[in-house]
């Protein structure tokens, strides 16, 4: 005799429960992957908004560039301002 009299769950009901468990689990995965973004979003995402005065600062304070090329690169940044401006 069949298991629970004839009342057990039929072919439609395995697949309907495979794809509800599916569908959970990428849900899952979709909401960490959005909550935990990786190193690399994490580090682009200030530089960015940084505008290129605040770019050539910090450039000047990790030495990057010298004094000069701060004062010269700063200058075309003021002058170019209307033409060279996105």
């Amino acid at each position: 005799m069949w298991m629970f009299n004839g009342y057990g769950m039929g072919a439609g009901g395995w697949v309907l429960m495979g794809l509800f468990w599916i569908a959970l689990i990428a849900l899952v995965v979709f909401a960490a992957v959005r909550l935990f973004p990786t190193n690399a979003e994490k580090r682009d995402a200030p530089e960015e908004k940084e505008k290129p005065k605040e770019i050539l600062r910090r450039r000047l304070a990790s030495g990057e560039i010298d004094v000069q090329t701060f004062d010269e690169l700063s200058s075309k940044l003021g002058a170019g301002s209307s033409t060279g401006a996105r």
